[in-house]
């Protein structure tokens, strides 16, 4: 029999091109993922959550088309350990370093872009990734760098960075015939601010709703208002991103989750272990894969994310990943409690900010594990003579300077406005209970009153179990080594505690006999935020 080159040559040719289009078709099925992650965003914010004077209408649009998570919660509410459990799939406390604020990142955490990445999906991020603190790696955590266009913002306070722009580019560079995962971090509404950008913008004082934690004043009411103004912009942008996405025919083959990283940057908010700073805005889209307009109960944390993306992606979760996928709620045509094991929240926290000494020690934290659940909220202070928002002679340096923070901090003991001083800044005792339906806010700790007993101890035991089984050393009794950690801004270390510094590098090994994770070389910090 005669063998004809050229027509087996066509043959393998196009088994070839067939098989490289079925490729190609099948990567496509896959669904692109774009996070839109707000920088210190109140879930109060939201019109979607109740909201009337601030306008949310691209973000409402997503909660429309989409579902709504009541019960979202971050791990451990500050820019990077928040964002590190979102990234890796891992509690904050499961985390070593990354725990922390501005830490250098542990080189063995994977994170979910990259392992999208090496089965074949595109990735990248605009705006704010991951951070502050210093990586291992080519790239960002969330993704390959897209910062190359600016902008003129409407106000000073805003960032120059063009988000959408960003995203535009990358849409047009990337490689279309692979799923995309996009991380599409806004700075704003992260301090700070323009002053009296509000009336630029034409806001009215007396429709700003101020929380009981705050004193009712024109000066706060102006700060909620200049606030309000960054979140705008924010949700601006996500209409931008929206739009990107629908122009290019790929909206309904996108899930699309946006939130936020914490709460808003306020006295008794940021970087405080109250609800409004942990519990955030949730809201996701997918196509048609989504019945639209549902409300879900359920409980989820930051470190169920990643698992839920990898699984949506088709693979599966991370062997890392201690979080649970929750597919199966997007999926589900239910709304109200779907699963009823997902009915409370852990959450906690280490070192945040610099600006707290103990001893001969600086930078120490201020180490708080709570347990949220429908009704209440339990928190444990375990350093109870250290003071929470940091020491008073380096600024109480974890909460951002505001017009707030001046009012406040400057009160003295007879000053009708006292109590704000103590609810954001004063010591606080080692049990907090608060009543969350009544007590949104956590101003009335109801841990004095006897007749919570019972209560406060089934809450702690139900925390401090799940931290056993998680191994958290907090819950371990070896929770000090968080303070030995490093931290990372070491010229800023230098300037606050002056003759106090010492290497923390050096003082981590003399400590425990081991090294720390050494800081990744050839690499410059480039964030300048909280």
């Amino acid at each position: 029999m005669k063998f004809n080159f050229v027509s087996t040559s066509k043959c393998i040719l196009v088994l070839i091109v067939l098989f490289i289009s079925g490729t190609i078709i099948a990567q496509n099925k896959r669904p692109n993922i774009l996070v839109i992650m707000g920088d210190d965003i109140s879930r109060t914010s939201m019109g979607a959550y109740g909201n009337t004077y601030i306008k949310t209408p691209n973000f409402d649009r997503i909660a429309k088309e989409g579902v709504v998570f009541t019960n979202a919660f971050v791990c451990n509410p500050k820019c990077s350990p928040s964002r590190a459990c979102f990234l890796t799939g891992r509690y904050s406390w499961q985390l070593e370093e990354a725990a922390n604020h501005i830490p250098v990142m542990p080189e063995k955490w994977k994170f979910y872009p990259e392992l999208l990445e090496q089965t074949g999906y595109s990735i990248g991020f605009t705006g704010k990734g991951w951070g502050p603190g210093v990586f291992y790696g080519q790239h960002n955590p969330a993704g390959w760098e897209y910062n190359n266009i600016s902008c003129t913002p409407p106000y000073k306070g805003i960032s120059k960075q063009d988000y959408a722009a960003n995203f535009e580019d990358y849409l047009n560079k990337r490689d279309t015939s692979k799923p995309f995962c996009f991380w599409f971090g806004t700075h704003e509404a992260h301090r700070r601010y323009e002053k009296d950008s509000y009336k630029k913008a034409g806001k009215d004082l007396s429709k700003i709703e101020v929380q009981k934690c705050f004193p009712d004043n024109e000066l706060v009411r102006g700060d909620l208002a200049d606030y309000s103004v960054e979140v705008e912009y924010h949700d601006m942008m996500i209409g931008k991103a929206l739009e990107s996405l629908s122009k290019r025919g790929l909206l309904d083959n996108t899930i699309i989750i946006s939130t936020s990283d914490q709460g808003m940057p306020f006295p008794h908010i940021k970087g405080q272990i109250y609800d409004e700073d942990f519990h955030e805005a949730f809201v996701v889209r997918w196509g048609d894969k989504i019945k639209a307009g549902r409300v879900v109960t359920d409980f989820i944390n930051f470190p169920d994310v990643a698992p839920t993306i990898m699984e949506a992606a088709g693979l599966k979760p991370h062997e890392q990943m201690t979080g649970k996928s929750f597919l199966n709620l997007l999926l589900s045509n239910k709304s109200g409690r779907i699963d009823k094991s997902r009915s409370f929240s852990i959450v906690g926290r280490e070192r945040h900010d610099m600006g707290r000494i103990e001893g001969d020690q600086i930078a120490v934290g201020y180490p708080v594990r709570a347990i949220r659940t429908d009704k209440f909220l339990y928190s444990h202070n375990y350093k109870t003579n250290r003071w929470p928002a940091g020491d008073p002679e380096y600024g109480y340096n974890n909460c951002d300077e505001s017009p707030t923070k001046t009012y406040v901090t400057n009160l003295k003991e007879g000053d009708k406005d006292y109590k704000y001083y103590l609810l954001s800044f004063g010591k606080r005792p080692s049990d907090e209970l608060f009543d969350i339906a009544n007590d949104p806010d956590c101003v009335h700790n109801l841990a004095t009153d006897t007749k919570y007993a019972s209560i406060i101890q089934t809450l702690k035991n139900q925390m401090d179990q799940v931290l056993v089984m998680q191994k958290d050393p907090r819950a371990l009794g070896n929770g000090d080594v968080f303070d030995y950690y490093p931290e990372a801004r070491e010229e800023k270390l230098k300037k606050m505690y002056k003759e106090k510094y010492y290497n923390m590098f050096d003082k981590y090994l003399e400590k425990f006999g081991k090294p720390t994770v050494p800081m990744p070389k050839n690499w410059v910090d480039k964030e300048n935020e909280n």
